[in-house]
């Protein structure tokens, strides 16, 4: 016998071995009998994940996929996402299936266009309201402005300090609940947030379990999470589903804050053409197979990539693993069928497909809310501070990022305001959120024209440019923190100003860094003098595994970086003298 289910938009022949072993796990009163056919129900799951507040359709490579054709090409989509058309895209799906929720797994806020995160991100928050979402987990980026700040998202209130953004109006907070089950209070041993959600309609109970990266300390602001644990994945999830079960809740989904990178771009990539698990890597791989048979599906993010798998649980069953992407562009629909006998799900019946959110039929509560922010953000927003005199892209691989490096000069350029000893600057490539791009945008400021709103969405984070002093030593140790430890299988190649050096990917770990080629302001670096340094607060607190900035000396906090990125544009270009993108000269690479 053959049971047909679908992963990535394209059908699938499951063999009749592999179901076998899934039928084990779900039980036999769900895979045979008619009387147990005749107990269950379909249950319509969309989710989502990394939204980042993108309210606006997002522009450029943000709103753009790519999508496998019937006869192996690949074509590109342009023009999708944005939360008028997400809302409408699920409001559309769930039309004839009265069991329908919405699940989100992370990074709803955070990282955020000037729209959203001029005020806090509160406007997402409404928009999620509005769409219809019944539960999310948290993400690291739930963290960016702090405990405090998230605590807020779920409970309302004006902000202590901005207040509130309109007259006789108070922000609700979520009407959904965030999950936390891996983030605990170190005073009290507790989730500081709820570990677990139970959705029920008409005698159906699906169980939710939210957990964001364990390491989320490296990627976020060490202040925003003092006094919290972030926990082991598996293990939270694993508890949570015993405590579901022993309440009685056997159908469980895990929103789960991290993912993996399938061996296609293409969203409705077959990552199951060569069997279950075959086509993806990374964290998430290893994180399903450690998660309990007792989770029915695992709902995923952080990588912003597009798959709906199946990777094998630890009984070797195969088990849905999905990511719809990012910014809004995909959501995907996964059939659950439920045993009302039971209270389980029929394993061997789970579907799921990523779907492409087409810029139609927009909701028009949504247009609303957006035109609503935009036009109290428009006077800041929309304020000219610079020309550039062509795109200046934030990626380039391992090498020199332009927009990176143009940031780090402007960081270099007010540490020297502050002191005149500041000779380097350092910027993490996940700082940099989306391109500098030439053409105008649709609020018509012209070709070239940078606007205060387009380089926020560069630098969202409200970081500060702090400077502190390392040894040369030290800082040999931060270029090849780059390339080993937390960064050995991923490397995080920072953008410098005043540092040039050799990066040879020959080798591995900190000899990639090749000590005696590193300059400083032209010179050899010296392990015994001592250097001023300029990098952003996140990177200071050892973020995105840096541990030795940590470990820096006399620290100065200078302005935020945003600031110092303003006041760098406005110095250095003009309509007529426009700034260029820096060249690639900075790491050499030898491969």
């Amino acid at each position: 016998m053959k049971a047909r289910t679908y992963v990535g938009g394209v059908a699938l022949l499951a063999t009749a071995a592999g179901l076998l072993g899934a039928a084990q796990t779900a039980g036999a009163e769900e895979s045979g009998s008619t009387t147990a056919r005749s107990n269950t129900v379909d249950v319509q799951l969309l989710s989502f994940n990394d939204f980042h507040g993108n309210l606006e359709a997002p522009s450029g490579s943000s709103g753009r996929l790519t999508e496998v054709q019937p006869d192996g090409s690949v074509k590109t989509i342009d023009g999708v996402g944005g939360v008028e058309y997400l809302a409408g895209s699920l409001r559309k799906a769930r039309e004839g299936h009265p069991l329908s929720v919405t699940a989100a797994a992370g990074d709803l806020i955070g990282a955020s266009p000037i729209t959203s995160a001029l005020f806090h991100d509160e406007p997402s928050i409404e928009a999620m309201n509005g769409l219809g979402l019944d539960v999310a987990g948290v993400g690291n980026h739930e963290f960016d402005e702090g405990r405090a700040e998230l605590q807020r998202m779920q409970d309302g209130g004006c902000h202590p300090k901005d207040g509130c953004y309109a007259e006789g109006r108070t922000f609700e907070g979520a009407t959904f609940p965030f999950l936390a089950a891996n983030v605990t209070d170190d005073r009290t041993g507790k989730p500081i947030l709820d570990p677990t959600y139970v959705w029920e309609k008409d005698g159906v109970r699906i169980g939710f379990i939210g957990v964001t990266l364990e390491g989320t300390p490296n990627i976020v602001s060490a202040e925003g999470i003092k006094g919290l644990t972030f926990h082991d994945e598996i293990e939270a999830i694993n508890k949570q589903a015993e405590k579901l079960q022993k309440s009685g809740v056997k159908s469980i989904v895990a929103l789960i804050h991290e993912g993996g990178f399938p061996a296609s771009g293409a969203y409705n990539y077959d990552c199951d053409a060569a069997g279950a698990g075959s086509g993806i890597s990374g964290p998430i791989v290893d994180i399903a197979k450690g998660v309990t048979p007792k989770v029915d599906a695992l709902v995923t993010g952080h990588t912003h990539t597009a798959y709906a798998c199946t990777i094998p649980d630890p009984a070797g069953n195969p088990r849905t693993v999905t990511s719809a992407a990012s910014f809004g562009r995909l959501y995907t629909d996964t059939t659950l069928t439920y045993n009302r006998r039971s209270g389980d799900i029929v394993r061997t019946s789970v579907a799921s497909a990523n779907h492409v959110v087409y810029r139609k039929d927009p909701a028009s509560d949504m247009t609303d809310l957006i035109g609503r922010y935009k036009a109290l953000a428009a006077p800041i927003a929309n304020r000219p501070i610079g020309h550039i005199g062509a795109d200046i892209l934030r990626t380039n691989a391992v090498d020199d990022s332009p927009l990176g490096n143009l940031i780090a000069d402007a960081q270099l350029a007010h540490a020297k305001s502050l002191d005149p000893r500041a000779s380097v600057a350092l910027m993490n490539p996940g700082g940099v959120r989306t391109d500098l791009v030439y053409a105008s945008s649709p609020v018509g400021e012209g070709d070239g024209v940078v606007t205060y709103g387009e380089a926020f969405s560069v630098q969202p984070f409200a970081n500060t440019v702090n400077l502190l002093d390392l040894t040369g030593a030290q800082l040999l140790t931060v270029l090849q923190q780059q390339v080993s430890g937390l960064n050995a299988a991923a490397p995080k190649i920072l953008q410098p100003a005043g540092v040039a050096y050799t990066l040879d990917l020959t080798k591995a770990g900190a000899d990639r860094i090749v000590a005696d080629s590193v300059l400083v302001a032209g010179a050899p670096l010296d392990p015994a003098a001592t250097y001023r340094v300029a990098v952003n607060s996140f990177l200071a607190g050892s973020g995105d595994g840096f541990a030795e900035l940590a470990k820096g000396t006399n620290p100065l906090v200078g302005a935020d970086d945003l600031a110092a990125f303003e006041q760098y544009l406005t110095a250095n270009s003009s309509a007529t003298a426009p700034l260029q993108p820096p060249a690639a000269d900075r790491v050499n690479v030898v491969k």
